[in-house]
Order: structure tokens, then C-alpha cells, then sequence
């Protein structure tokens, strides 16, 4: 069995963004989606720094301000992250500045917003 407390001593003293690209490649090796605790692992990372992980945001909301011209495309993608059905998924891409995703981490958020840009989309993120 592994040394659980040196594995905690080693993974505190990860950054955040090494911490969130472990997440990523944890999921990746196991097929899950860790998008909730990917706040709650960074948090510790900043170890004996607060001012310091205050300063840098965790979390993000994307927004599509327009579907732009390929609408079908980002009805598509949206469906694909949200899990929507294909009504509210256009009515969500029509309506612009529609909130697609929230409080999702920056890796999350960073991800959802290229697919939604590859598609078509103008998106933000906040």
C-alpha cells in the first residue's frame, strides 16, 4: 500500500495549475468527470499562501453572446456539454449571452469554450 501521508505531503505541494492538470489526466486514465472537486483539491494547494489562491480564479461561468452563422453546430456542442435537450439547447444557443455552463473549473471552462468557438460561437467566460 502506498504512503498515503507522503503522497499528501507530495500533492500539497503542487500549484494550481499542476494540481488541475492532474485532475485532467485523472480523468482521463479513470473515464470520470471531476469538474466540482477540481475547487475543492486546488484550495489546499496553496499551502501556506491564501492571498495568493484568493487571487486566481477557480471557478468560471461560459456564456455564448452569439451563436454565430453555424447555429446547428453550437446547438450540437452545447447538447454535448450541458446533457439538454435539443429544444432547450436552441433556445439557449438563440437567446445569446446564455449562461451554458457554471461555476465549472478553468480547465473545464477553457475546454468548453474552444469547442464552442471550433463550432462557431462567440463566447465569454466569466
Amino acid at each position: 500500500m502506498a504512503d498515503l501521508s507522503k503522497l499528501v505531503e507530495e500533492l500539497g505541494k503542487l500549484t494550481v495549475v499542476e494540481a488541475a492538470e492532474l485532475v485532467s489526466k485523472l480523468e482521463e486514465a479513470w473515464g470520470v468527470s471531476a469538474a466540482a472537486p477540481v475547487a475543492v483539491a486546488a484550495a489546499p494547494a496553496g499551502g501556506g499562501a491564501p492571498a495568493a489562491a484568493a487571487e486566481e480564479k477557480t471557478e468560471f461561468d461560459v456564456f455564448v453572446k452569439d451563436a454565430g452563422p453555424k447555429k446547428i453546430e453550437v446547438i450540437k456542442v452545447i447538447r454535448q456539454l450541458t446533457n439538454m435537450g435539443l429544444k432547450e439547447a436552441k433556445d439557449m444557443a438563440e437567446a445569446g449571452n446564455a449562461k451554458v455552463l457554471e461555476a465549472v473549473g478553468k480547465e473545464a471552462a477553457n475546454d468548453a469554450k474552444s469547442k464552442l468557438e471550433a463550432a462557431g460561437a462567440v463566447v465569454e467566460l466569466k
